[in-house]
């Protein structure tokens, strides 16, 4: 595929959806996806405390 199209079609995938959130073309979409956001962000801070546990283990044994 052409690169300028990949291009093209990446942004527009990126805009409809914060678009659609931002100016409430579907209904419920801005709460569901801060619902979302706030379990993802739990979600990474579990996976950074075992990240360090693993490098802080991998650290001692060295």
């Amino acid at each position: 595929m052409n690169k300028f199209i990949e291009i093209l079609l990446g942004l527009i995938l990126l805009a409809v959806p914060i678009l659609a959130a931002i100016f409430n073309w579907i209904p419920g979409l801005g709460k569901a996806t801060l619902v979302f956001i706030g379990g993802a962000v739990v979600v990474i801070l579990v996976l950074f405390g075992l990240l360090f546990l693993i490098l802080g283990i991998s650290d001692l044994n060295k």
